[in-house]
């Protein structure tokens, strides 16, 4: 199937899949996306792993930035491979909302040989989408034990606790509480 049939079939299941309860809520919570579904996370992983591993879709989706569900399900179906540090950096720093800097970090930069490296990149920005999904790509990385605690990356969390924001200070907590 050629991308553009792709394309136009998976945001054919998000809108079979599409939930105007959640859609209503996440735009009242201020989600920035135009196109907003509504659909679970567990749908979109389900209808994204149908997909399997595509870069050229994984692009194209994350390039529609205003369709919720479809930067969501980029992360799932970009593969790891291939991945470069300045892809991974783009994409950091084009995320919309705490939700995809959750789901990007999850489902793909945590298990990037170079996330650790990532981390020290993204968290120099002063952009505050920035630094959450830095921290929360290091919360990650120290929860699936492949960062080992130590004092640099305690006093980095520490430091930035008194500053944090509404959205970054349980990050922050949680990384403490790990760390």
């Amino acid at each position: 199937m050629e991308l553009e049939e792709q394309l136009k079939s998976i945001r054919k299941e998000f809108y079979a899949y599409r939930n105007g309860i959640v859609a209503d809520a996440l735009r009242k919570g201020g989600d920035p996306h135009q196109l907003i579904m509504g659909c679970q996370l567990t749908d979109i992983v389900s209808i994204a792993s149908a997909y399997g591993k595509d870069r050229a879709l994984a692009n194209a989706l994350w390039a529609d930035t205003k369709h919720r569900e479809c930067r969501l399900a980029a992360a799932m179906i970009c593969p790891a491979d291939g991945f470069t540090m300045a892809d991974a950096e783009q994409w950091s720093r084009s995320v919309m909302s705490i939700e995809e800097a959750d789901v990007l970090c999850h489902r793909l930069l945590r298990h990037l040989p170079y996330a650790l490296q990532l981390f020290h990149a993204l968290v120099a920005s002063s952009e505050p989408m920035v630094r959450y999904a830095a921290f929360r790509l290091l919360l990650n990385l120290v929860v699936a034990g492949k960062v080992p605690a130590d004092a640099q990356l305690r006093s980095l969390a520490e430091a930035e606790q008194p500053t944090a924001s509404a959205q970054l200070r349980p990050v922050i907590d949680s990384l403490l509480e790990d760390l």
